[in-house]
């Protein structure tokens, strides 16, 4: 294996043609780049979701109410209706595989002008009525002041709670908004806190762009009586967050005289389906990814088998003035299995390094356009991991032998005496 005659030999084969040589590799170098290049792209993309929905409620759903689809008990078909807040208590009596329940009301942005005034400036942004609650749910970090509590609640005090966004538009930068007063659809509310999401999940509208009020002080602030628009659920620890979404459509059902069949009328959306089905899809990334980049590989592969049949072809003297020496035929296939390896392991050395730079390159781009913590990026940290370059190592090592197979069974068939009559 280290024999020094043996590795000046490899290398004089292989730059007897220079050119044809480094075109040959170029495939093997090519297919390895690209399922590094791929297999980091796939993980960055990961990453980045990941980091944007990992402090997310996993175990969690939310419902809405839509008009019936089916008539039931004298109503007609196409009824509007709104789950209402003493269905709050009321699941909770009977559903105790349930953790967290909390609703959500929405004010809405007025499209037509603005809803947030502050002096001289103005801004159109979602109003939301919430529960203290809600941010076991979607966390949310307080950089001044707190969240809503239940004081607020119980008092319908007349606070709000303001994202970033809002901030930024109604506020200067120096500016403590603790304390001051803000005019939203003509009513005056004191900023008790200042946030900024955790997660990139938006529902109704982006927390950033966001005013929090309490969701008593929204029924009696907006005329809204007792209806919930919205309602968030989670599960207890080991229970699927699906059986208590069933639960709790059955038990609404019963109470607002909805047809059980009706599948219109209450809408949600699973967290714990989704977060399944996005891990799936990650997956099939990583799948195709590999698909792609050994069957790139396999075509370089091909290269490199053709160009040692070449070299065979033009040692074909060569190889019968070794058999006649005494050359067995396992030296033979020795020397140009070696040869092949050596071949496609430089060129996939070069691409698996060259890969790599690049998505060090790539990362660093990104980190460098994060101006500050909370910034949304979906695409970060784009990596391969140890296990995914030790496998594309062991791929160069036995695509080089299977490169070298076919010309080492052609080579060891040259009879010597044959051979020392070509021309």
């Amino acid at each position: 294996m280290f024999d020094i005659d043996r590795w000046n030999e490899i290398w004089s084969a292989l730059a007897k043609n220079k050119v044809r040589s480094m075109l040959t590799a170029f495939g093997v170098f090519w297919g390895i780049f690209m399922l590094i290049v791929m297999a980091g792209a796939g993980k960055g993309l990961e990453n980045g979701v990941s980091k944007g929905i990992a402090r997310f409620a996993t175990n969690s759903a939310f419902l809405w109410t839509d008009r019936t689809s089916e008539p039931y008990k004298g109503f007609k078909r196409g009824r509007n209706w709104n789950m209402e807040a003493e269905d709050i208590q009321y699941l909770k009596n009977n559903v105790p595989e349930m953790e967290v329940i909390t609703p959500k009301n929405f004010a809405g942005r007025n499209n037509i002008g603005p809803n947030v005034i502050r002096g001289k400036k103005t801004g159109a942004f979602n109003i939301k009525g919430d529960y203290p609650d809600y941010v076991k749910i979607d966390p949310c970090t307080v950089l001044k002041g707190r969240w809503i509590n239940e004081m607020d609640m119980r008092d319908k005090r007349k606070v709000c709670v303001i994202g970033e966004k809002v901030f930024e538009s109604m506020f200067d930068p120096k500016d403590n908004p603790i304390g001051q007063y803000l005019k939203i659809s003509g009513v005056y509310y004191q900023v008790v806190g200042l946030i900024k999401p955790e997660t990139t999940i938006n529902i109704n509208g982006r927390t950033e762009e966001s005013v929090s009020i309490p969701f008593t002080t929204m029924l009696q602030t907006y005329n809204m009586g007792n209806q919930v628009h919205f309602l968030a659920i989670t599960a207890k620890t080991g229970i699927p967050v699906s059986v208590v979404e069933e639960k709790v459509k059955e038990f609404i059902k019963k109470k607002h005289s909805i047809a059980p069949t009706d599948l219109q009328a209450l809408s949600s959306v699973n967290i714990e389906k989704e977060f399944k089905q996005m891990s799936g899809l990650f997956l099939g990334i990583q799948i195709l990814t590999w698909i792609v980049g050994v069957g790139t590989l396999l075509a370089g592969v091909i290269g490199v088998s053709n160009i040692m049949l070449v070299i065979i072809k033009e040692r074909t003297k060569e190889i019968g003035v070794q058999r006649a020496l005494g050359a067995s035929p396992a030296v033979i296939i020795k020397q140009i299995m070696l040869e092949s390896v050596v071949l496609t392991t430089v060129a996939g050395y070069l691409g698996l390094s060259l890969g790599v730079g690049l998505l060090e390159l790539v990362s660093r781009a990104l980190q460098a356009q994060v101006t500050k913590p909370g910034d949304e990026v979906f695409f970060t940290n784009p990596e391969v991991s140890l296990t995914v370059a030790f496998s594309a190592l062991v791929v160069l090592i036995i695509a080089g032998l299977f490169a070298g197979m076919i010309p080492a069974s052609r080579a060891i068939q040259i009879k010597p005496i044959d051979a020392l009559r070509e021309e």
